[in-house]
C-alpha cells in the first residue's frame, strides 16, 4: 500500500455480467468515498432496472442451459475449494482493500479474508458429506428426498465486513448449483470487484456469477433485484426496517426469503461471574469492527452487587481502545464507514448524553479532527425506556444497565423489538442453560465471545430476521426438497368407477 492506498485499485469499479465487465447502461455512475477523508476516491456503475434484467437474464441462462446445475456435487465441491485457494492467496490485497473502503482495522480485515476462504471450504466439504432422508415402509414403500438447486439467487449484502458477509452467501448458493447475481452494498463495492478475477482463476463457468452494482431504493439495483420475476430466492442482510420492505416488495412473487436484520443484543453478567473475562469479552463485543456489526453486545446488563466496579473498570479499559488510522496494524477501531452513518451514530452519542451518564468518550478523538472516528463511548446508569437502550446505533457505543435478580436481568434482556444474539457471563450452570432458553435471541454464547461453528444456524428472531443460515440451514434455503414416493408391493388405493 502507497499512503493506505491499495496498489492494485482499479480505475473504476464495474458490473460484471455474463464473464465481463460492464458499464451501466445508462452510463450512471455514483462516487465511492474514502472514510478516513470523506473524499470521493472513485466511481461506482450505478445499477438499474435494465442492468439487473442483463444480469438476471445471463445468470438464468447459466442455470437453464449451463453446466452448473447439472455437475456432480464433487465436480462443484472442487471449485470452490479453487476459490478457497485463490482467495488466500490474495488476501492481502482483498484485506488492504477491505481497510481502505470501509474504514475497518486492517488486522480485523485480515482475519475477514481468512473467514471467506473458510466459508467456502466449508460449503465445499458439506455439499459433498450431504446426506438426504429415505423413509421406507419395509416390503410396501419407499420414500425419499431430492434435493435440487432452485435457479436464480437474489444475493444482496450489508457494508460491514462486505467480503466476508458476500462469501458467506455466495458459498452455500453457488455449493449447491444455483447461480447468483450479487447486489454489494453502495457504500463499501471495492473489495468486490475482486470476486470476477478469483471466479474466474478458479474455473467457475461464466454466467454463474453475475454482480451489480448500486443503490437498494425503488428504480435501482437492490430493489429491480427483488421485484424481478426470474429471482425466486433472496437472501438479504441488513436494517430491519428494509427488510420489511423486502417482505413487502418479494409478497407478490411468493419468493423465498432469508433475511439476517438489526440486532441490540444483551450481554448479562451475573455477580458470579468472572469479571475480568466478561470485561474483556464485552469491550471486543462492542467495539471490534467499529461496533459496526449485527452481532454485537451493545447492552450490557450487570448485577448490582457488582455493578460499581464493572462500570469503573470497563470504562478505563474503553477509553484505552486505540483509535487510529485504519491500516495501522495496533489499531484497534478505526473510521466509521460513511459520513452518513456517522452522523447517525454521533446523534446517538448526543442523544445518550441526555439520557443516561457518560462514563467514557463521547467525542471526536483530538488527533482525528476530520474524518468519520469517534471515540469508544460508554453510557452507564441507562433505563430501559431510553433510545440508546432500544434502538440500534451500530457504532462503537455501549449502554450499560443494573439488575438485582435473575427475573429482572431476564426481562431488560427480552425488553427490545430485536432478538439477534445474546451473551451470557455466569459460573452457575444451572442458571446459564435456564436462562438461555428463556431469552428471546438466535443464538447464545454462555461464557464466550461471538465465536461462530459454521455448522451451527445463525439467525434471529423478531425483528432481528426471517429464516437461519449456516451449515444445513443453508442447503435447505438454497434447494427445494423433492419427495419421490416408490411402491414396492401390490397398489393399496380406493377404487372409483368399476362396475
Amino acid at each position: 500500500m502507497s499512503n493506505g492506498k491499495p496498489d492494485n485499485m482499479p480505475d473504476q469499479i464495474r458490473h460484471y455480467i455474463n464473464g465481463e465487465f460492464v458499464d451501466s447502461v445508462d452510463e450512471d455512475t455514483f462516487d465511492v468515498i474514502n472514510p478516513v477523508t470523506n473524499e470521493t476516491y472513485i466511481q461506482a456503475s450505478s445499477g438499474k432496472v435494465a442492468d439487473i434484467d442483463a444480469a438476471v437474464a445471463a445468470a438464468k441462462d447459466a442455470f437453464d442451459n449451463g453446466p452448473w446445475p447439472h455437475m456432480l456435487p464433487r465436480e462443484r465441491s472442487r471449485i470452490l475449494h479453487n476459490i478457497a485457494d485463490v482467495v488466500e492467496t490474495r488476501q492481502q490485497e482483498l484485506a488492504e482493500m477491505e481497510t481502505w473502503d470501509s474504514g475497518l482495522p486492517i488486522s480485523q480485515t485480515l482475519g475477514q479474508a481468512r473467514r471467506a476462504a473458510e466459508n467456502f471450504r466449508f460449503f465445499a466439504d458439506l455439499i459433498v458429506a450431504q446426506e438426504d432422508h429415505a423413509f421406507k415402509v419395509p416390503g410396501r414403500q419407499i420414500n425419499y428426498v431430492n434435493r435440487k438447486p432452485i435457479g436464480v439467487a437474489g444475493l444482496i449484502t450489508p457494508w460491514n465486513t462486505p467480503f466476508m458477509l458476500e462469501s458467506w452467501k455466495l458459498g452455500p448458493a453457488l455449493a449447491t448449483g444455483n447461480t447468483v447475481v450479487l447486489k454489494p452494498a453502495e457504500f463499501t463495492p471495492l473489495s468486490a470487484s475482486l470476486w470476477p478475477g478469483i471466479f474466474e482463476e478458479a474455473g467457475l463457468p461464466a454466467g454463474v456469477f453475475n454482480m451489480v452494482h448500486g443503490y437498494g431504493e425503488e428504480g435501482y439495483a437492490g430493489d429491480s433485484l427483488v421485484k424481478h420475476p426470474d429471482v425466486p430466492l433472496i437472501s438479504f442482510t441488513g436494517e430491519s426496517r428494509t427488510g420489511q420492505i423486502i417482505m413487502a416488495n418479494a409478497a407478490p412473487y411468493l419468493k423465498g426469503l432469508s433475511m439476517e436484520l438489526g440486532g441490540k443484543s444483551p450481554a448479562v453478567v451475573f455477580e458470579d461471574a468472572d469479571l475480568e473475562k466478561a470485561i474483556d469479552a464485552t469491550i471486543f463485543g462492542v467495539f471490534s469492527l467499529n461496533g459496526e456489526r449485527c452481532t454485537a453486545g451493545s447492552r450490557i446488563l450487570v448485577q448490582r452487587s457488582i455493578y460499581d466496579e464493572f462500570v469503573e473498570r470497563y470504562a478505563a479499559q474503553a477509553a484505552n481502545v486505540k483509535v487510529g488510522m485504519p491500516d495501522d496494524p495496533k489499531t484497534e477501531v478505526g473510521a466509521l464507514v460513511h459520513p452518513e452513518h456517522f452522523d447517525k451514530v454521533w446523534s446517538y452519542v448526543q442523544i445518550g448524553k441526555d439520557e443516561a451518564r457518560l462514563v467514557a468518550g463521547g467525542d471526536r478523538p483530538e488527533q482525528f479532527p476530520d474524518g468519520n472516528f469517534l471515540q469508544p463511548t460508554v453510557f452507564a446508569d441507562v433505563a430501559p425506556d431510553t433510545r440508546i437502550f432500544q434502538e440500534e446505533i451500530f457504532g462503537p457505543v455501549v449502554a450499560i444497565t443494573p439488575f438485582d435478580t435473575d427475573e429482572e436481568a431476564l426481562e431488560l434482556a427480552n425488553n427490545t423489538t430485536y432478538g439477534l444474539a445474546a451473551y451470557i457471563w455466569t459460573n452457575d450452570l444451572q442458571r446459564s442453560h435456564n436462562f438461555a432458553q428463556k431469552v428471546e435471541a438466535g443464538m447464545v454464547w454462555l461464557n464466550s465471545n461471538n465465536v461462530r461453528d459454521l455448522r451451527t444456524p445463525f439467525g434471529g428472531v423478531k425483528a432481528s430476521g426471517l429464516g437461519q443460515e449456516g451449515g444445513y440451514r443453508s442447503i435447505d434455503f438454497y434447494t427445494e426438497q423433492q419427495a419421490v414416493h416408490i411402491n414396492l408391493g401390490e397398489v393399496h388405493n380406493p377404487v372409483f368407477g368399476k362396475q
